[in-house]
C-alpha cells in the first residue's frame, strides 16, 4: 500500500498533536483549492461542474471550492438549509430519493434552481406544491453495458433500483409538463455507477445524452439540459493515482460536439475532496493475538467509517513518535503485518488489516489519507459516546 502523504502544512500540524488533541481531522484547504483549479481547467469551459455536498458538507471545504465550481448538489432537506447557510446565493440542484413534503416546500422556499425529479409520484407532488415556475431534471436509471458496470465500484441504475425512473416510465410523466403549469422540464439527470475511469465516464456520459436528445426529437420537448452525475473513480488501494480529468474533458468536449444545444452538467464529490484530508490519531496498544499483531488506536469507525463501507484496507502512514515516559516497554510490532483496529466493542472497528510495517508502536501517530470524503460525515459517531475528532483547516 503506497499512502498519500501528508501536505507540508498538514505533517506540521499532525506533529503538534497529542493526548486529548487526537484524532483530528485534518483538511488542507490549498492542496483543495489547487486540485479544484486543475480540474475545473481540464473540462470544457461550456460543462458545468456542481460538487455534491454529500461527499464532505463541512463549511471551510464548501467555500474553498466556490470559485470552481457552478453549483452544489444537495440530497435533503438538512443539506439544503446546510448549504444554502454556507454558500450563500450560489445556484443549488436538489436530488436524492424520498423527498418530503416538507423539504419540497422549503427547497421552493429558498429558490433552487433544479430539482432531480425521481418519480411520477414526487413529480405531482412537486407540482402540486409550486407556486413559481420550477426547473426539473428527470432523474433515468438507464441501461448500462456489463462492460461498464464490471469496471464500476458501485452501480446505481442499469438494473432494479429505487434511483429514478425506468426509461419507459418517462413517457408516462411527460403529460404532466404543460404550457399552463409550474413544471417546466429541462432536461434528463442519470447516476448511473461510482468508481469509473475516463473512458467508461466518457462512455456513459454519451450515452446519456444520446438518449435525451432522442427522447426530445422523439415527443418535440427541446430538452437543454443533461447531468450525467458523477462518480468519477477513487483508488484507496492505489492513493497516489488519480482520475484522469483532462482524458474526461477531452471526452466530454467531443459528446459536446456531437449534441449541439444541450448543455453538459457533471456533480463529482468524493473525487474533488478525497485527497484534501487525513484522520490523524494514536496507537494505545500494541498488542499480538495468536500470532496475530493488532495496533489499537484512539478512535475508529465511529470517526472514519470509510474502510467499513467500502470494505478496504484505507491507506495510512505511520508517524513515529520518539517520547514514552512509561516506566514499562512499549509495546511494539516490528516487521510483521499488523491490524488497525478503533476502541469500538465490536470486531468490525476494523480501519485496515494485516498491512506490513517496519516497525509501529504505542504512542507512535498514524495518519489516515484520502480522509476527505465520505468519512466523518458518514460515520456512526454517538456510538459508545466517545469525543468527537477535532477539526483543523489548514490555508483556504
Amino acid at each position: 500500500m503506497n499512502p498519500l502523504p501528508l501536505t507540508a502544512p498538514a505533517a506540521a500540524l499532525a506533529e503538534t498533536l497529542t493526548g486529548d488533541g487526537l484524532p483530528a481531522y485534518i483538511y488542507d484547504l490549498t492542496a483543495l483549492d489547487a486540485h479544484a483549479r486543475e480540474i475545473r481547467d481540464a473540462l470544457p469551459p461550456h460543462v458545468e461542474l456542481y460538487y455534491a455536498a454529500k461527499a464532505n458538507p463541512e463549511p471551510p471545504v464548501l467555500r474553498a471550492l466556490a470559485p470552481y465550481v457552478t453549483g452544489y448538489e444537495v440530497a435533503s432537506g438538512g443539506e439544503l438549509a446546510h448549504v444554502r447557510e454556507a454558500v450563500p446565493e450560489r445556484p443549488l440542484a436538489f436530488g436524492g430519493p424520498g423527498k418530503t413534503e416538507t423539504e419540497l416546500r422549503r427547497a421552493l422556499e429558498l429558490g433552487v434552481e433544479r430539482f432531480h425529479v425521481e418519480s411520477e409520484h414526487e413529480l405531482r407532488l412537486l407540482s402540486s406544491l409550486a407556486d413559481r415556475p420550477v426547473d426539473v431534471l428527470l432523474r433515468v436509471n438507464l441501461p448500462l453495458t456489463d462492460e461498464a458496470l464490471g469496471g464500476a465500484a458501485l452501480a446505481m441504475g442499469g438494473r432494479p433500483s429505487p434511483f429514478g425512473l425506468d426509461p419507459d416510465r418517462v413517457e408516462r410523466c411527460l403529460p404532466l409538463f404543460t404550457p399552463d403549469g409550474p413544471l417546466r422540464l429541462r432536461g434528463i439527470h442519470a447516476h448511473l455507477a461510482s468508481g469509473l475511469d475516463a473512458p467508461d465516464q466518457t462512455a456513459v456520459a454519451a450515452g446519456i445524452a444520446d438518449w435525451t436528445r432522442e427522447l426530445s426529437d422523439r415527443h418535440g420537448l427541446d430538452l437543454t439540459e443533461v447531468n450525467v452525475g458523477g462518480g468519477m473513480g477513487v483508488d484507496y488501494l492505489r492513493p497516489d493515482t488519480r482520475f484522469d480529468w483532462k482524458a474526461y474533458g477531452e471526452g466530454l468536449a467531443g459528446v459536446a460536439d456531437r449534441n449541439p444545444g444541450l448543455t453538459l452538467r457533471i456533480e463529482p464529490g468524493r473525487a474533488l475532496t478525497a485527497y484534501c484530508g487525513w484522520y490523524v490519531t494514536e496507537v494505545l496498544d500494541l498488542k499480538h493475538s495468536r500470532g496475530e499483531a493488532f495496533a489499537v488506536l484512539r478512535g475508529g469507525t465511529h470517526h472514519l467509517r470509510t474502510p467499513a463501507a467500502k470494505a478496504h484496507d484505507h491507506p495510512f502512514q505511520v508517524l513515529p513518535a520518539a517520547d514514552w515516559d512509561r516506566d514499562w516497554p512499549r509495546p511494539t510490532a516490528s516487521g510483521e503485518p499488523v491490524t488497525l483496529v478503533g476502541q469500538l466493542c465490536t470486531p468490525k472497528d476494523v480501519l485496515a488489516r494485516g498491512v506490513p510495517v517496519a516497525e509501529l508502536r504505542a504512542g507512535d501517530r498514524i495518519a489516515f489519507a484520502m480522509a476527505g470524503a465520505y468519512a466523518w460525515n458518514i460515520s456512526h459517531h454517538d456510538f459508545l459516546m466517545h469525543p468527537k475528532p477535532g477539526f483543523h483547516y489548514l490555508g483556504g
